[in-house]
């Protein structure tokens, strides 16, 4: 078994958007599809390794944000099966209410950030359960509920290899610092514990962030879920005590964006790099996302 990490290169920054091609003796399978903008670098990606598309008939993605999951309708008319979250499945079946949404956020930018999101005929998506295995000829995935960054949210994991998305964070390759995912809408603390727990549990050897790339090695891997369960944490603690003081909506997504940038120059995070963390992540909407999740609590009262 080989598994390839093929950059996307989404919006021209090396390191911000995975795929992953998992290539097994008899069968090959695609973890994260990315949005459809970024199609010609994961088309030359695949042509490097000697695949064309029509090769690829496995797509998992872990949950259906743009960034993972926008190009799914185009691999389905390539012929590919797609497997989802069943909490998500209508979405890519029908996703006219997640496109007009998203228009509202990205305005003029949306075309251009995520290409044409095409839906995916129902004769060719497979809800996935918890626990269930997806097969592509001799590989073997097992999918894992791990809300947190969305509810929709599955892990793959293959012996002692997981896919997690954006369960297990953000971390450019190369650098130590980790970002929170906390996009809204569904940014929950308590579930990202859970789920995060139940990974440390897994005895992972390896686990491949979308965002970007490789942690190896059962030390590191564990080293990695603790650190990023209690930054969960701190981070959601700290926009909770900004919140309390009066501090929200684009203030706070300065004050937020400020504080990561401050820790992550202690940690060595340069200027290019600090983008590839912007481009997969951006600060604002983590801090969008984590200030909705307190005011859907009722623990935070905002102007």
């Amino acid at each position: 078994m080989k598994i390839h990490t093929i950059d996307l290169k989404f919006r021209g920054v090396d390191g911000a958007i995975a795929s992953f091609l998992v290539e097994g003796n008899s069968g090959l399978a695609l973890i994260e599809c990315g949005p459809e903008s970024t199609l010609p670098a994961l088309r030359a990606g695949l042509a490097e390794l000697g695949f064309a598309p029509s090769d690829v008939r496995h797509v998992l993605v872990t949950h259906i944000h743009f960034d993972h999951a926008g190009a799914a309708g185009w691999w389905a008319a390539q012929g590919a099966r797609v497997y989802v979250h069943p909490a998500a499945a209508r979405h890519l079946a029908d996703p006219e209410r997640l496109v007009e949404s998203a228009r509202r956020v990205y305005g003029d930018a949306m075309d251009s950030l995520w290409g044409e999101i095409k839906a995916v005929p129902r004769e060719l998506l497979t809800e996935v359960q918890d626990g269930e295995m997806v097969t592509a000829g001799d590989l073997a995935f097992t999918a894992w509920d791990t809300p947190g960054h969305a509810r929709h949210h599955h892990c793959y994991l293959l012996g002692k290899t997981a896919f997690t998305g954006d369960v297990t964070g953000v971390r450019a390759a190369g650098c130590r610092y980790l970002s929170v995912a906390g996009a809204p809408p569904q940014f929950d603390a308590e579930a990202y514990d859970r789920s995060l727990r139940r990974l440390e549990g897994g005895g992972l050897e390896t686990i491949y962030l979308t965002h970007f790339g490789a942690v190896e090695g059962a030390g590191e891997v564990e080293a990695h879920l603790r650190r990023y369960r209690a930054l969960i944490r701190k981070t959601t603690d700290w926009v909770a005590a900004r919140l309390a003081e009066g501090v929200s909506g684009e203030a706070l997504a300065r004050e937020y964006e400020t504080s990561c940038r401050v820790q992550a120059r202690e940690e060595g995070v340069s200027d290019a790099d600090w983008e590839r963390y912007e481009a997969a992540n951006p600060c604002a909407m983590s801090a969008d996302g984590i200030a909705l999740y307190w005011e859907k609590r009722g623990g935070v009262v905002t102007e």
